[in-house]
């Protein structure tokens, strides 16, 4: 049998090892948690830096418009005005053939200071703010339908809510890229815009007959790319899906803020 020292070594030795065991799983436990916690802080601060630079990149394209529809309203705006109330004046002085000419360049002047002043509109954060995305979307697709780009359906269902200012501004600049894609790239004659309010939550689904494309092989472009970023700003759910000769689809669910 063992003496009694024997014993009380071997305990003594179990007992370190069981230590020695206890501080290495200890030890790499924390170094694990703090492993861990420094990849989750620097992938936090990665996002908060693309955060940044998308915020700022969206600031710098708001006050671009901004200073476009300034321009629009002000300076081409009073510089057609000028020439409408000229061509008042030789109109007053001219008659038969020239003066129809007057009239009718007259006329299309008009329309022209009018449609200046309408998409002034929708450059101008402000006046978005102002009047609010649904407002907003109404006068865009009227012009859109005014100017026979295409025939445009607005569908509102559920109760409308107030939206935060800064996201309005960049659901609405969404909602506009994908109108001129439309138009101009699609060459679309419908588009419609249903907006759904239920739950604390405003979906919004837009569809245009337009030529679409082959999401497999096109490459994102510049637009495309813009109206991601922007939903991933404003946290909303971005679905495109378009198919060849068969138009496009744009889903966006945002989940709406208590104000």
């Amino acid at each position: 049998m063992l003496e009694r020292q024997e014993i009380l070594l071997i305990a003594y030795i179990i007992i370190v090892l069981a230590i020695l065991v206890l501080f290495v799983i200890v030890f790499f436990y924390v170094y694990h948690q703090r492993k861990n916690k420094f990849l989750i802080e620097k992938i936090e601060q990665e996002n908060r830096f693309e955060r940044e630079i998308s915020n700022a990149k969206i600031e710098i394209q708001e006050q671009t418009l901004k200073n476009v529809a300034w321009e629009l309203h002000d300076t081409i705006g009073q510089l057609l005005s000028v020439a409408s109330m000229q061509l008042n004046m030789m109109s007053s002085t001219t008659e038969g053939d020239i003066k129809d000419q007057v009239d009718e360049a007259k006329d299309l002047i008009s329309t022209t200071v009018q449609e200046v002043r309408s998409l002034s509109r929708t450059l101008n954060t402000e006046l978005i703010k102002r009047d609010g995305l649904l407002k907003m979307v109404e006068i865009e697709l009227e012009r859109i339908n005014r100017l026979n780009f295409a025939a445009t359906k607005l569908t509102v269902t559920g109760t409308e809510t107030d939206i935060g200012k800064s996201d309005e501004i960049i659901i609405f600049r969404i909602i506009q890229e994908f109108l001129s894609n439309s138009i101009k790239h699609a060459s679309a004659k419908n588009i419609s815009a249903d907006f759904n309010f239920s739950n604390n939550i405003l979906y919004i689904k837009l569809i245009d007959d337009g030529s679409g494309f082959d999401m497999n092989t096109k490459t994102e472009s510049s637009g495309l790319l813009n109206m991601k970023s922007r939903a991933n700003f404003v946290n909303a759910n971005y679905t495109l899906n378009s198919e060849k000769d068969k138009g496009t689809q744009l889903e966006l669910t945002y989940k709406l803020q208590a104000l």
